[in-house]
């Protein structure tokens, strides 16, 4: 293992081991549940966001794998005072990042810390544990929002 790979593993492990933003809000603007029932992630995602659209607070809750709640937990740090429009622009940029070949430097520069979960595509099975909060966050910001997700 490169010693990058090191320090990312231990990036992915301080947050799984000390999520930020690990809990819910209340009270809260936007609410989404999102599940992967095939290995059991389960989180609520719950934000506080400003009448101008800007997120103030954002906080996770629930149950998962060491990548599913380390993504939780990157996430909620790097949305805090963003738009939703750039939050929703940031999802896309992250959600790529786990399945394209194509991610530039650009891309990985304005992801900072959350481009250390670009290794999960090389574990295709473990992408849906990365992704499933940021659906949810997609579910919670979307003017139909279903409330509860689901990976499959």
């Amino acid at each position: 293992m490169s010693r990058l790979d090191g320090l990312y593993q231990q990036l992915i492990l301080d947050h799984n081991k000390s999520p930020r933003n690990f809990g819910k809000l209340d009270p809260h603007s936007h609410y989404s549940h999102g599940v992967n029932p095939l290995c059991g992630d389960d989180y609520e995602v719950t934000l506080q966001v400003s009448p101008d659209g800007i997120i103030e607070k954002s906080a996770f809750v629930g149950s998962g794998c060491a990548i599913s709640k380390s993504s939780g937990s990157l996430m909620t740090s790097a949305i805090e005072g963003k738009s939703v429009a750039d939050v929703l622009a940031l999802k896309d940029r992250f959600l790529n990042l786990l399945i394209c070949d194509t991610v530039t430097e650009d891309d990985r520069a304005v992801l900072g810390k959350l481009a250390v979960l670009e290794g999960v595509k090389k574990f295709p099975a473990r992408v849906k544990c990365a992704a499933l909060v940021w659906r949810a966050i997609e579910d919670a910001l979307s003017e139909s929002a279903v409330q509860t997700i689901s990976t499959e």
